[in-house]
């Protein structure tokens, strides 16, 4: 029956080139992406509190500086350092101590005793529990304020060419596992006879290749991407061996060390396998590998889920399997989705049967990347408003509605595979073998197993051959073209290849992204100890001594009423509205949340009724009592208070 769906696209003879601009636009996008998530990673754990705060003065030099963090790091030598105003070394350059309790994750360094007055800076560089690198710094003074001559880096840890090239590696990574792992799964589960085809062979052994290739650009740049951003760090003896004491680093060997497992897999699958004919050696060897090399797949899957997410946060016991099922879920999708395309468009006995399984594992993936991606996506968003709010939770939209697309697209791909036969391929099978009835000796002569006829010049005999070969091929694949079911399928399967490329990408970003729970998390750590927004505080307040000329009002102000050094100004005015001049006039500032306090300020009169001090500490933000004392005479004085915010 002829199908009745219009054709989409362009002609037989125009569809190579269509195809070729196709797959150059989709290398393009896919390398515009990769290389806009391949900056300096965010930050999956983040900086949350620290004592001293940021920007804080502090009476008297402290013992320790501490940091708190939104989640487990790594830390080593020299990944706190607090440096004084001339950039030398202030902190005792031991190891961070770990001060964590419960839930709560602090490190602290502590500080040379004695140390002057000025402002030292704080420079952290550490290792999230996901594998990615973090860093930050910050300034907090002592007594006052000072110039520093502390230059810090200007380009973040993780970025660079460096980080441009691990991330590419890591999205190489995940495409070598897809069409590793997703074209094995497909010749054993759907197409059994592509085990001989070369294109199948070849697609395979390139995902095995390129996943190894990228593994081990991985394990060589992973120190310099944690710490110098130096190329030539990558055959530093003593780097590498600190690496491989690290999760990230005994998960990328552990990959090195399962992808020589799946060499042998591949090479049963394709040597073993394909040659065997009998049915019940096949069949018994199908479950062997099939065992063997879900496991294998499983374990190399696992180097992922053990190293990023899934083995930080809530219920990492739980959700290290669940990732392992969701990345074999992918692999078996988009990689059996891949191997199809090649099937379709280089092979011409795939047959109605191959697809309809593969079409039923697409089903199956597709159930389970939904119910791993609930989970995950409430694991790693946990609100609405992280959800819509964060950088993460918008990618994650992304890939929702991405994943929507394919699936529409796999719908229409669906009802293709509904009506495909196997007419074409038997028409193809039928059209080879009686091109090789009519001429027996062109396979040799194309081989060079059998020698020209006498007196055939042997360089024409081969020439013949080989344009013998090329019509054979046109002919094999003019009538594979002329089945509009399957001219139908490879566009629609092409599609999905097209967008599953884009979805690929953009998972890619999202396993560099911040979780959106963790930034919601640091956002409100952060927003707790910033300083307040607060500009010039101006205070108005009445006074009453009981004595004679004893009432009037106090004016102050306090610029630029924030941390650190400030000018204050106090003016008293009689009952009159006229400056009034007092015997004695004192202030003092109470911080009474944190116990600091109170500071006595004395300001010097500058005129009748205008005092002022300069240099007045604020240590830290918050809600401060000013108190101010008024003496109107030798016996008649009174201390009025009102509560300002400052930050």
């Amino acid at each position: 029956m002829t199908a009745t769906a219009p054709r989409l696209g362009a002609s037989p003879i125009r569809r190579p080139f269509a195809t070729a601009a196709l797959v150059a636009a989709l290398v393009s996008l896919l390398f515009g992406l990769m290389l806009t998530g391949a900056g300096p990673a965010s930050a999956h754990a983040a900086l949350t509190g620290s004592d001293p705060q940021d920007g804080a003065v502090v009476a008297t030099a402290p013992k320790e500086v501490t940091l708190t963090f939104s989640e487990a790091i790594a830390v080593g030598d020299g990944s706190i350092r607090v440096l004084d105003p001339s950039s030398k070394r202030a902190d005792t350059g031991a190891e961070p101590k770990d001060l964590s309790e419960g839930s709560t994750v602090r490190y602290g360094v502590e500080l040379h005793p004695g140390l002057p007055d000025g402002t030292y800076t704080v420079a952290w560089q550490a290792v999230s529990a996901d594998s990615h690198p973090i860093s930050g710094a910050f300034t907090f003074s002592i007594g006052a304020p000072s110039e520093t001559t502390v230059a810090l880096p200007s380009e973040e840890v993780g970025g660079g060419p460096v980080g441009v090239v691990y991330g590419i590696a890591r999205y190489a990574a995940y495409t070598g596992f897809i069409l590793l792992v997703g074209g094995a799964a497909f010749v054993l589960g759907c197409w059994p006879r592509g085990a001989s085809a070369r294109p199948m062979q070849r697609l395979v052994v390139r995902g095995w290749v390129t996943l190894t290739a990228a593994t081990l650009v991985m394990l060589l740049l992973r120190n310099p991407y944690t710490g110098s951003g130096k190329f030539a760090d990558a055959f530093d003896l003593d780097g590498l061996q600190a690496v491989l004491d690290t999760k990230p680093g005994a998960a990328l060997v552990s990959r090195l060390l399962l992808l020589g497992a799946a060499a042998l897999f591949i090479a049963v699958l394709f040597g073993t396998y394909a040659r065997r004919e009998d049915a019940v050696e096949k069949k018994d060897l199908t479950f062997g590998l099939a065992v063997g090399g879900g496991v294998v797949a499983a374990g190399i899957a696992a180097t992922w889920a053990m190293s990023e997410h899934a083995s930080t946060g809530l219920q990492a016991g739980i959700a290290m399997p669940v990732d392992v099922l969701h990345l074999l879920a992918v692999a078996a999708w988009l990689g059996g989705l891949v191997s199809l395309l090649v099937a379709l468009y280089r092979t011409p006995d795939i047959g109605s049967r191959a697809v309809r399984r593969f079409s039923r594992v697409a089903f199956g993936s597709v159930l389970v990347l939904a119910a791993t991606g609930i989970y995950q996506s409430w694991r790693q968003v946990g609100s609405w408003s992280a959800l819509t709010g964060t950088r993460y939770g918008q990618l994650l939209i992304i890939k929702v509605v991405l994943i929507a697309v394919l699936l529409a697209v796999a719908w229409f791909s669906r009802r293709w595979t509904a009506r495909l036969t196997d007419t074409a391929a038997a028409s193809v099978g039928a059209e080879a073998t009686d091109t090789a009835a009519a001429a027996p000796g062109d396979a040799g002569e194309v081989s060079g197993t059998e020698e020209a006829p006498d007196g055939v010049d042997p360089a024409r005999a081969a020439q013949l051959a080989r344009q013998r070969a090329v019509l054979t091929a046109t002919k094999k694949k003019r009538i594979r073209d002329a089945d509009p079911e399957r001219s139908g399928l490879r566009r629609s399967v092409l599609a999905e290849a097209a967008v599953a490329v884009v979805l690929l990408a953009v998972t890619t970003v999202l396993t560099s992204t911040e979780p959106g729970r963790t930034e919601e998390e640091a956002g409100a750590g952060a927003a707790a100890t910033a300083p307040a927004a607060t500009g010039p505080v101006n205070l108005s307040m009445p006074f009453d001594t009981g004595g004679q000329n004893g009432k009037g009002t106090v004016r102050i102000d306090i610029d630029p009423g924030r941390t650190g050094s400030n000018e204050l100004h106090v003016w008293v005015d009689g009952s009159d509205g006229k400056p009034m001049d007092v015997p004695e006039l004192k202030v003092a500032l109470t911080l009474e949340a944190q116990e600091i306090g109170p500071l006595p300020v004395v300001p010097d009169r500058l005129a009748e009724g205008h005092w002022s001090a300069s240099g007045v500490q604020i240590p830290m933000a918050g809600e401060w009592k000013v108190d101010v004392t008024v003496r109107t005479s030798d016996i008649d004085q009174v201390t009025i208070d009102e509560n300002v915010k400052i930050g």
